[in-house]
């Protein structure tokens, strides 16, 4: 069935997946089409949001595309709704109806506000699939060493031994209690990588595979055929079986090995990898055919769910999650100023926040597409590393994961720190907003269009707005030393005290060293 909303003049819309932001805003003219029903990448919501006040809602995925200047759907379940005049109009709308953010008031819920108050750090970029106790605890020593505040420390992939049993590989991690406690007396926060995949080599799954008729429901354990058969399905590493967390057995099998590494090692919290829907579409199923009850959005919802009852939590792919409680970051990027780099930080940032993900952490600083540095002629622009950390530095989160005194010159690493010490310096107002998304629902980083509609900042895609009174505009073009600056009605502060007024675009300078930001006054 097609579903079609013809535009109305001048109507922008936000919405679909994060991972397609720098699409957003689509108007009448767009050559825009999109297939969300098999591969959706990054946070989805089934759901567009208009620069008039309305607002289409749909439960299940689709495909979209504009066409004869309408937006047009193929699915079910579609509806148009107007929920006032603006973009601001319709997220609100949206969010009371649709999203779950009463229940998070009434729940009380706080996500830790160590997320938000320092920078974070994650091995992956520094080490890959090889971190090793030595050089993770390097790693941490060298952070503190170079004046930077100790903050969440992820351990990423390949601490462990096979997928899915996770324990720690002692060959790379001979005492890894002895590691933690070292990390935690330096201040940090101690997560590690985990991913619902179980190779089918590992004990996990040999034990299940003969348990077949044996007690305690084993023989259920993972995501199952319509022949009964343990699904195997394709993820980056190859391929494995996949824990069904709508089940009892599984979520039991995992909470069973994650609270064990909690108890023993005293590990604080996970980084919940994978499970994205696509994992789960029943074509990826490479053994046999879908069981009836199969439900890719269920089922991807369901892995979200289970990571977000640990206190410290990250994840990164999840359908119809909006309106909750969660950290959520965006995919990996690459080290590069266009395609998928610092280009995309803004646009996918502010619509991962208007799909109801008001806890935005973009990529890792430098990009955390780990084989870009392995391309012939390899080498790190300096300027892009800068940029990146100026660009991360007023959103709600910034990551670190290459070491910057490793990759960067002396004179670029003062400029990363400053970036860094900026983030901390801002600290508590930031936290302050994340209080009120956490009771309101609202987006923490805004477009322009949010704050300012109808004033013509649709399509303003590299300057945000932090709250309601900070406006940040980061460079993210190469070679840009001056550039236009958009600023909203009212008067506006630079950080050297000047104050200019609003409703006018100027020309400024933007040195390498400086991230130009403004705060509104009186």
């Amino acid at each position: 069935m097609i579903y079609r909303v013809a535009f109305l003049e001048n109507e922008y819309f936000w919405g679909g997946s994060v991972a397609t932001g720098t699409d957003m805003p689509i108007h009448a003219d767009s050559h825009y089409e999109r297939d969300y029903t098999r591969v959706i990448g990054n946070q989805m919501m089934p759901l567009f949001l208009s620069s008039k006040g309305r607002y289409i809602w749909s439960e299940h995925t689709f495909k979209v595309w504009v066409e004869n200047r309408e937006l047009c759907f193929e699915g079910s379940g579609f509806e148009l709704y107007d929920g006032g005049t603006c973009l601001r109009d319709a997220y609100l709308a949206a969010m009371e109806k649709h999203f779950p953010f009463e229940e998070t008031r009434k729940n009380g819920k706080q996500l830790p506000r160590e997320f938000f108050k320092t920078a974070q750090y994650n091995s992956w970029m520094e080490f890959t699939y090889d971190p090793t106790q030595k050089g993770v605890l390097e790693y941490a020593h060298a952070v503190v060493d170079h004046g930077l505040e100790p903050g969440i420390l992820i351990i990423d992939e390949g601490w462990h031994t096979r997928y899915g049993q996770w324990e720690f590989d002692f060959h790379k991690f001979p005492d890894p209690k002895a590691m933690v406690e070292e990390l935690h007396a330096m201040g940090f926060t101690v997560m590690l990588w985990v991913t619902p995949l179980v190779c089918c080599d590992g004990k996990a799954f040999i034990s299940t595979y003969h348990a077949r008729l044996n007690v305690n429901g084993a023989q259920n354990l993972f995501l199952r055929t319509a022949e009964g058969k343990i699904a195997i399905v394709e993820w980056w590493n190859g391929y494995s079986a996949i824990l069904d967390m709508r089940k009892e057995c599984d979520r039991a099998y995992m909470d069973q090995k994650l609270q064990t590494l909690m108890r023993e090692y005293g590990i604080d919290g996970f980084k919940f990898d994978g499970g994205e829907y696509g994992m789960y579409h029943p074509e990826n199923i490479q053994n046999g055919t879908a069981a009836l009850d199969h439900d890719a959005e269920a089922l991807n919802l369901a892995w979200n769910e289970f990571g977000s009852r640990y206190r410290f939590h990250e994840y990164k792919d999840t359908f119809k999650g909006g309106g909750k409680a969660t950290i959520q970051r965006l995919l990996d990027r690459d080290h590069t100023w266009e395609g998928n780099g610092i280009n995309t930080f803004v646009p996918c940032s502010l619509l991962q926040g208007l799909m109801g993900h008001p806890f935005v952490c973009p990529d890792m600083i430098g990009g955390g597409e780990w084989s870009c540095r392995y391309k012939p002629g390899f080498v790190v622009d300096e300027e892009l590393f800068i940029r990146m950390a100026q660009a991360s530095a007023l959103f709600p989160m910034m990551q670190f994961s290459w070491a910057p005194w490793r990759a960067l010159s002396e004179e670029a690493l003062k400029h990363v720190l400053g970036a860094a010490q900026l983030h901390k310096a801002m600290g508590d107002e930031i936290i302050a907003l994340v209080s009120n998304a956490e009771q309101t629902g609202e987006p923490i980083i805004r477009p322009l269009e949010y704050g300012y509609p109808g004033c013509g900042y649709e399509t303003v895609k590299d300057e945000f707005l932090l709250g309601e009174d900070i406006l940040v505009c980061p460079v993210v073009t190469k070679g840009t030393f001056e550039k236009n600056i958009v600023l909203p009605d009212g008067n506006w502060q630079d950080t050297d005290g000047k104050v200019y007024a609003g409703g006018q675009t100027l020309r400024m300078k933007t040195p390498l060293e400086q991230l130009l930001w403004f705060r509104k006054v009186k």
